[in-house]
């Protein structure tokens, strides 16, 4: 069994947007979206031909998507998908070897979470493997299969320009957490 997230205790007030709703969001990022379904979960699941990491889908059955913005939201299940398929631009500018860059990190640098964590040490051959979860200002949310913790987490990457990197974290609720109480990038 998959540990719980409390994904109300990060998002305590909820106005969920209605997919007929022609007001616009209140808060600057716009609001969470009605829960998806257990099927539609599935069907996702299905279509990708993986089981999601356990608080990305609690995630998208606490709220199918967040945001009101195309550059500052988590997408909803119909919109989630590998990275090389959804945005092939970035997966490609991301993924292609330039000569003064050696892309295999070593463990002992890539296993760094945290403040001690280099973005740059990113492994660029995951880069077109990962799934896009979200946009937001000029980076992307995304969830990488090849970095799994035993309970199933799949390591989750804010990958911008302006980084150089990924800021890495051990699992999609850690990213969103960490966000949230820093505020940085969610709320402005």
């Amino acid at each position: 069994m998959s540990a719980q997230y409390a994904w109300s205790e990060l998002f305590p007030v909820r106005h969920p947007v209605t997919k007929t709703s022609d007001q616009p969001a209140a808060s600057p990022l716009g609001d969470l979206y009605p829960p998806a379904t257990e099927a539609e979960v599935r069907e996702l699941e299905e279509r990708l031909g993986v089981e999601l990491p356990p608080s990305y889908r609690q995630f998208l059955l606490f709220a199918n998507g967040w945001g009101s913005a195309d550059d500052c939201c988590l997408l909803r299940v119909e919109e989630i998908g590998w990275l090389r398929d959804v945005d092939p631009s970035v997966a490609e500018s991301w993924s292609e070897p330039k000569p003064e860059n050696s892309w295999s990190v070593p463990d002992e640098l890539y296993f760094v979470y945290g403040h001690e964590q280099v973005s740059g040490n990113m492994r660029g051959e995951y880069v077109s493997d990962t799934l896009l979860a979200g946009y937001w200002d000029d980076g992307v949310v995304l969830l990488n299969p090849h970095v799994k913790t035993p309970e199933g987490e799949w390591e989750a990457w804010y990958l911008a320009p302006w980084l150089a990197g990924a800021r890495r974290y051990t699992c999609f609720w850690d990213l969103i957490a960490y966000e949230l109480r820093v505020g940085v990038y969610w709320v402005r």
